[in-house]
């Protein structure tokens, strides 16, 4: 650049001219100064000058390499003639590549260095800072090297810093060897030496001098010494700073050079003002540049607590008080989970995962207390269902699941990510190196310190009555691994409880780790653990002969009626295991894949933990058949496999069964496996029958039944109309529909496999594993899409038209004969009650059975007039309620789908509110009397129990017990049914139907229907009434915020109840439900309550409000305690009271984040991403603008209330956020964060700069905003990229207004390239 503008200009060449004279003359450098300022002034060129800059360095390097010529360089700098930077960089190109030829220019460059490089102020505020910062980039190639291409001046300015570094860096290790002990063993800057020119008369007399070795090693240590001087210096610190963060890769790196270089350096070991460990020191401290200064005591004392949240090893504590705490979201996550009511299109693996890497990231806490409190949280879990009250719902097995399944696969999501992000960063890295990140296996090995130091928490590991065996056996197992015994499976198959060895007696641990070593999370060295195992002796050496079980399968052995028990009774322990099943169920005679069928469905379905993920995807599988190749049949291919496919659709009917396809996210996969079945079989006319082995015929209708109530039992079908016919506002989830889950399914299989999340679940996966990726849509089931619309107009409006003649009114005719035959033969008609349609007479028994020989569609087209000529003559007393009952129960009988129909139907009818409510009185209906009082007594027993008090709630009254009509009729048809296995299916179909609709009926509806199943099923009395107590909540928005409050009030310290005493997780969720205490039912914790009622508000939009407001609440208890207030006073007194108030504060502010934390697990489990979104839009905001009455008690406490309270909200919000959006971009949901945050990040900006007026306190707010900014920038990182840079710049400007210069800083660095230069500028604007 220099050569052209000379060649060019006239005002160059008299430049160079008078340096050259100078130069000759050795005039004084001030006095050629003066006459190139003259010079340059009447030539108007404006100074500082780039090509100045170029000129100079260019005479130098090398035809003028003098003292004379260094010291007009020096004199140029040192006036502003040229700008520092770019003559550094130039020298940096010219004199460090030929250091070894000039060690004096290199001498003099460093000294430059010293001078110039950290003097940055004044460059940033000169002219040209843009212009010269471009020319800098173009001079060292920063775009090329470090691949930004944003020109940004402060991001250059970036750049620059951390380039000279790195070239100081490299050409020490390359002067003493070391560069080819770098990983990269070269360097991407021009340092290393350069041939010599030997014709240069002054390099030769250089070389020569007998001081040049002493002068290169002395450069070296230099060197060395500045690198220090710039990891040292605090504005360049904080400048190399943004340079981790922003080229983390070319910054992992420059850390693996500067270790090899504090390991091996001689010139390092021998310099005086620096040592290796202090160098490392300083790398190894530079996360601590960007700390928070704190102002005043109470400020440090705060931020002192910010970041705590270490787990404690008591196992003692696990129910109380601990810092266990931290994890109250995965408690109140899992136990939302177990909530039978709720089947979830999306998987809890993967929600569990975010949710830990979030709770993770927002606590600060190692990956071994992550671990533990992940462990401890699903322990607690089974242990609260270890007595939990008999009912319908999910029960052991789904819980078990939770633990032994969905955690390990959690925990091996986090572990493989980690892992693949290490190896991700050797590919990808510039040099091919790992970038900076946690040593490899670090995950995995806090993995295993959490399971060892899992056996601490003894009263957690006691296994549950049904699984003790299972426990037993796994220890025996490894027991016998430690004596060197190897023995297969099948030894531990036929092992009975006498052939156990002595004390061996297996927990939840053996189970765990199991689990851990089935997805290869550990290896076999788990079972040498301290503690592990009890004992060696005694082990029984005498293995059968022949077993009979999994290995007998392996081994080639048939399958024989008493195998088949076995394997059905018996989980498989391997994948190889169920892949052998799997394969005889696609490719065996028909009996042999019934058999198959039979075994998956069995005890590998239900607790098979270490193959289930693989099982369920096998059932899913199988009911998809693909087309055989050879087929050419006019019917479907799905006829032929249909006794096969009724063993699996009963197999997986049970409810944990379900729950567990719920828990695994295979909902919508297994729907779009339903759906072609339900749409085949039920066009397809009974006449297609199998006969089964037992002897028992079945029917197309049967298979078809079996498929549709299972499918509808996958969307919330048994949700009552109102949510789309009545209130303010539906409850979130109303949306999950069959179209849904057909998205949701097609949305996943067309992305799966993209991600490296996918990547890692495919290594998993069985190689044998045949599923279809084929998108399927509603409009590919006409009949099912037809019978959907008329469910939908069902519910909306009332029935149209029957028109006579057609199909459909013949069906319902036969229909009606068929269920009420005594009044058909007695004359009377029913059709006559529809919409003026007429019935023909009435045909025989045979007549009518051939005339219902219909596909099932047929017969579910014509149910809803069926039921309106039933229901109208009941009404009209045509019809005695007794044959209602027996009539619908001959209608589900006959197709068992039809019972879809009844509950939508009757469902609709009730909220229509046009029937007349009926008595209950024991003649035409059935009697609730005889425990209708008690029923009442426990329900107010429990509400009262929780702290709520509802004056409003009739108990016991004199008037009798009445039900709408359609309702009744509904109850009715329901304690028809036998409690046995073939039953099951449908209960658990019409059941929470039944509750549902009960709740939205007014008091006493669902307390009668309660008592009328207590009647039925004694056995069930704790559950039902437990879930007629969820009405109250439904009917009074005040039982709600007041259940919120009791849950508020189980934070320790806070309640006056003794049920509440120990505080934390323990009284918030107890010990589930159910008849511990003689006497009748134990209270119930009102976590638990709160979990089973919120799905029954209708409007929980309110709740945001409520529940901020109760945060505030306990912020101001927790602070104003009796205790924490005496201790307060005391420790101001004490000696050192200021170290023990931290302590004091620092257990008080624990208490407020428990009580953030459980509102943000409140907010997102009640609302989801649509209710935190509010929360942080609209709730939040007004508050601040609210005006709120300032604490009473004034001086130090109330301020600092002010303080935890702003501290309160800003942890609750980011933990919403993370519960809602993710800590990184990886979920669906993080696409929403951009535009909430910001909007977020704006008001705070706009109310910083005053253009917003505020009522809150000042404290608050400050605490608040602060508190905000620095979780974010230390938990939420990825977040701030999401935000625009102009918001990021005002919100950093209001910060340093507030004297938060080092958060300002900090936000500016995360917010990417732009943002990066910015703060850049305001490091060197602050100064050191």
């Amino acid at each position: 650049m220099a050569v052209s503008v000379q060649a060019a200009s006239p005002v160059w060449e008299s430049v160079l001219e008078l340096t050259k004279s100078a130069q000759y003359k050795n005039r004084d450098p001030l006095l050629w100064a003066v006459q190139l300022s003259s010079s340059l002034n009447s030539a108007g060129i404006s100074l500082p000058s780039i090509d100045l800059a170029h000129l100079l360095v260019s005479h130098i390097c090398w035809d003028n390499h003098v003292p004379i010529t260094w010291k007009f360089l020096e004199k140029a700098l040192t006036v502003k003639f040229v700008p520092s930077m770019l003559v550094l960089a130039l020298l940096s190109t010219r004199v460090i590549p030929n250091r070894k030829f000039h060690p004096a220019a290199y001498r003099l460059y460093m000294e430059l260095l010293r001078r110039h490089a950290f003097s940055l102020q004044c460059q940033i505020n000169g002219p040209n800072y843009q212009k010269i910062m471009k020319s800098v980039g173009d001079v060292l190639h920063l775009s090329q090297i470090f691949g930004v291409q944003v020109s940004e001046p402060g991001l250059l300015l970036v750049e620059f810093v951390f380039s000279i570094v790195l070239q100081l860096l490299d050409a020490s290790l390359d002067d003493e060897g070391l560069l080819e002990l770098t990983p990269e063993k070269r360097s991407i800057w021009p340092t290393v030496t350069q041939d010599m020119e030997i014709d240069s008369v002054d390099n030769f007399n250089e070389k020569r001098s007998e001081h040049h070795d002493v002068l290169c090693k002395g450069n070296t240590t230099m060197a060395i010494e500045i690198i220090g001087e710039f990891l040292q210096n605090k504005v360049t610190s904080r400048i190399l700073f943004l340079a981790r963060r922003n080229m983390s890769s070319h910054w992992g790196t420059f850390l693996q050079q500067l270790r090899v270089l504090a390991a091996k350096s001689v010139a390092l070991r021998n310099a005086k003002h620096i040592t290796p460990e202090a160098f490392l020191n300083l790398t190894s401290d530079m996360h601590k540049v960007v700390s928070r200064k704190c102002k005043t005591i109470s400020q440090q004392e705060l931020n002192a607590v910010i970041g705590s949240g270490s787990l404690t090893t008591s196992s003692g504590q696990y129910h109380g008080t601990s810092p266990s705490a931290h994890w109250l979201p995965i408690d109140l996550f899992l136990e939302d989970a177990m909530d039978g009511s709720q089947v979830a299109a999306t998987g809890a693996v993967e929600s569990l995962t975010g949710l830990v890497k979030a709770l993770q990231a927002v606590n600060g806490t190692t990956w071994h207390d992550t671990f533990l409190g992940l462990w401890i949280a699903a322990l607690r879990l089974v242990q609260r269902e270890r007595d939990i009250s008999e009912g319908p719902v999910p029960r052991l097995d789904t819980c078990l699941c939770m633990l032994l399944s969905i955690t390990p696969l959690v925990v091996a999501n986090i572990v493989e990510e980690e892992e693949s992000e290490l190896i991700d960063g050797c590919d990808c890295s510039p040099t091919n190196q790992i970038k900076e990140k946690q040593s490899p296996g670090r995950c995995r090995q806090d993995l295993i310190c959490s399971l060892q130091m899992l056996g601490d928490y003894e009263a957690l590991l006691t296994p549950p009555q049904p699984v003790r065996s299972v426990a037993n056996q796994a220890a025996a197992k490894a027991i016998m691994f430690v004596s060197g015994l190897t023995v297969g499976n099948g030894y531990h198959e036929c092992m009975s409880i006498n052939d156990m060895p002595m004390n061996c007696s297996g927990n939840m641990r053996h189970l765990i780790v199991e689990a851990c070593i089935a997805r290869n999370l550990l290896d076999t060295s788990a079972y040498v653990w301290p503690g592990y195992v009890n004992a060696r002796a005694n082990i029984p050496r005498n293995v059968p002969v022949q077993v009979i079980g999994w290995s007998s399968l392996m081994k080639g052995s048939p399958l024989t009626p008493t195998l088949i028990n076995a394997l059905i009774a018996t989980p498989a322990s391997s994948l190889a295991e169920i892949e052998k099943i799997y394969e005889i169920a696609t490719k065996g005679s028909d009996d042999e894949k019934i058999s198959a069928a039979s075994i998956l469905c069995g005890a590998s379905l239900v607790r098979g933990w270490n193959i289930q993920e693989h099982t369920i995807l096998f059932i899913t599988s199988l009911l998809s058949p693909p087309v055989p190749a050879d087929y050419s049949g006019s019917e479907s291919h799905l006829i032929s496999y249909g006794p096969f496919f009724n063993i699996l659709l009963v197999g997986i009917s049970p409810v944990d069964c379900v729950q567990i396809f719920s828990l695994h996210g295979l909902v919508p996969l297994l729907a779009g496996t339903l759906m072609p079945l339900c749409e085949v079989f039920g066009s397809t006319s009974p006449n297609v029958s199998w006969t089964l082995p037992t002897g028992e015929e079945l029917t197309s209708h049967a298979v078809f039944s079996n498929a549709f109530t299972l499918l509808l039992r996958l969307w919330r079908f048994n949700h009552p109309p109102f949510e789309n016919a009545m209130g303010d506002a539906t409850p979130v989830g109303s949306q999950l529909t069959p179209e849904y889950l057909l998205l949701v399914r097609n949305s996943k299989l067309s992305d799966f496999g993209k991600s490296p999340k996918d990547h890692m679940k495919l290594k998993r996966m069985s190689k044998n594993l045949n599923i279809s990726l084929e998108l399927i849509f509603m409009d590919s089931f006409p009949k099912l899409k037809s019978w959907y619309r008329q469910h939908q107009e069902c519910i909306a409006s009332t029935l149209t038209g029957l028109v006579q003649g057609t199909t459909v009114h013949q069906i319902v005719d036969a229909l009606l004969n068929m269920m009420f035959r005594k009044i058909s033969r007695g004359g009377q008609s029913l059709t006559s009650t529809t919409s003026g349609s007429s019935s023909s007479p009435a045909s025989g028994a045979e007549d009518v059975s051939m005339r219902l020989k219909v596909p099932a569609w047929d017969i579910l087209e014509g149910a809803p007039y069926v039921l309106d000529a039933a229901l109208t003559a009941c009404a009209h007393g045509r019809l005695l309620p007794r044959d209602l009952a027996t009539g619908l129960k001959d209608l589900a009988d006959l197709l068992p789908a039809t019972l879809a129909t009844i509950v939508s139907y009757l469902s609709a009818e009730v909220t229509r509110g046009i029937w007349k409510p009926v008595f209950m009185n024991g003649t035409d209906w059935p009697s609730p009397s005889a425990n209708l009082f008690m029923v009442e007594q426990q329900i107010k027993k429990i509400i009262a129990a929780t702290g709520v008090d509802i004056p409003s709630l009739a108990i016991g009254g004199s008037s009798p017990a009445m039900l709408p009509l359609p309702l009744a009729a509904l109850v009715s048809l329901t304690i028809t049914y036998k409690l046995d296995k073939a039953s099951e299916r449908f209960i658990v179909l019409i059941g929470p139907a039944l509750s549902s609709l009960a709740e939205s009926c007014p008091w006493p509806c669902m307390p009668i229907i309660a008592s009328l199943w207590a009647q039925k099923v004694k056995r069930w009395s704790d559950f039902l009434v437990f879930s007629a107590s969820r009405t109250v909540f439904h009917h009074n928005i005040d039982a709600v915020v007041q259940l919120l409050r009791s849950c508020f009030t189980s934070i320790p310290g806070l309640s006056p109840s003794t049920i509440y005493s120990n505080g934390g997780v323990g009284a918030l969720l107890g010990h589930g439900f159910g008849s511990h205490f003689s006497g009748g039912m134990s209270a119930v914790a009102p976590g638990i309550l709160y979990l089973r009622v919120h799905r029954s508000v209708r409007n929980i939009m309110f709740m945001t409000e409520e529940i901020v407001s109760l945060l505030m609440s306990s912020v101001r208890d927790i602070a104003n305690s009796g205790l924490f207030r005496e201790n307060l006073e005391k420790l101001k007194k004490a000696k050192f009271g200021l170290r023990y108030r931290q302590v004091s504060l620092g257990a008080a502010t624990t208490r407020v984040r428990f009580a953030a934390s459980l509102g943000a697990s409140l907010v997102w489990l009640s609302g989801g991403l649509s209710l935190v979104q509010l929360l942080i839009q609209e709730t939040l905001p007004s508050w601040f603008l609210s005006a709120h009455t300032p604490d009473q008690d004034g001086g130090e406490p109330g301020g600092l209330v002010a303080m935890l309270s702003g501290y309160a909200l800003a942890y609750f919000v980011v933990l919403c956020g993370t519960l809602a959006w993710g800590v990184d971009s990886s979920s669906p949901t993080s696409k929403r964060r951009p535009k909430v945050l910001g909007a977020h990040l704006e008001f705070l900006a706009s109310a910083i700069d005053g253009k917003i007026s505020l009522g809150c306190e000042y404290a608050t707010w400050h605490a608040y905003v602060t508190g905000f900014v620095s979780l974010m920038v230390g938990c939420t990182k990825k977040w701030v990229l999401d935000v625009n840079v102009d918001v990021l710049r005002r919100l950093s400007n209001g910060l340093r207004q507030w004297n938060e210069e080092e958060l300002a800083i900090a936000l500016l660095g995360l917010g990417g390239a732009e943002a990066t230069a910015s703060a850049a500028e305001l490091i060197i604007e602050i100064g050191p």
